[in-house]
C-alpha cells in the first residue's frame, strides 16, 4: 500500500511525460492510498489542462468520469480534523502550499505517525522534499 498525492495520479488518467512513471508505480503495488479531496484536485488538474488548450472538454470530462472510477477503488483518508492539524504543522514546517500540505497530512494521518519506509508517490518536488523530511520513501521526481 502506497500513498498517491493528486499529481502523481493525473498521469494515470490522461496520458503524459510521466504517465510511464505513473504506471510502474501502481504496476508495482496496485493498493492506492489518498487523501479523501484528492479527486478535487484532480478535476482541478484536468480543468487546467482545458483552460491550457492541452486536452479537449470531451477528454476532460471523459478523464473525470475515470478519475471518479478509480478513486472508488483507493483507500481513502478521511480524518478531517486530524489532517488538518497535521497540515497546520506542515505549513510551519515546509514551504508548501495548502492543498500539497494537506496531502502531506492525509499521509501522515495513515502512516500513524511512522512514516519511515512507506512510500509516497508524487511528481511534486517540494512536496516530495517534505516527505522525504518526515520520514517516507520518494522516488525520484524529477522528469526522465
Amino acid at each position: 500500500m502506497r500513498f498517491w498525492d493528486s499529481s502523481a495520479v493525473v498521469p494515470l488518467i490522461v496520458r503524459q511525460p510521466r504517465s510511464v512513471q505513473a504506471d510502474h508505480w501502481l504496476a508495482d503495488d496496485p493498493d492506492v492510498v489518498t487523501w479523501t479531496l484528492t479527486l478535487v484536485e484532480i478535476v482541478s488538474a484536468l480543468r487546467r489542462l482545458v483552460r491550457e488548450r492541452k486536452l479537449t472538454e470531451v477528454t476532460a470530462r471523459q478523464a473525470e468520469a475515470v478519475a471518479s472510477d478509480l478513486s472508488g477503488h483507493f483507500h481513502m483518508i478521511s480524518d478531517i480534523d486530524r489532517v488538518k492539524a497535521l497540515a497546520c504543522r506542515a505549513l510551519r514546517l515546509y514551504p508548501l502550499r495548502a492543498n500539497d500540505a494537506l496531502q502531506l497530512a492525509a499521509a501522515l494521518a495513515w502512516a500513524d505517525g511512522h512514516p519511515e519506509g512507506l512510500m509516497f508517490h508524487t511528481l511534486d518536488e517540494r512536496l516530495a522534499h517534505a516527505a522525504a523530511l518526515e520520514g517516507f520513501a520518494i522516488q525520484d521526481t524529477r522528469r526522465k
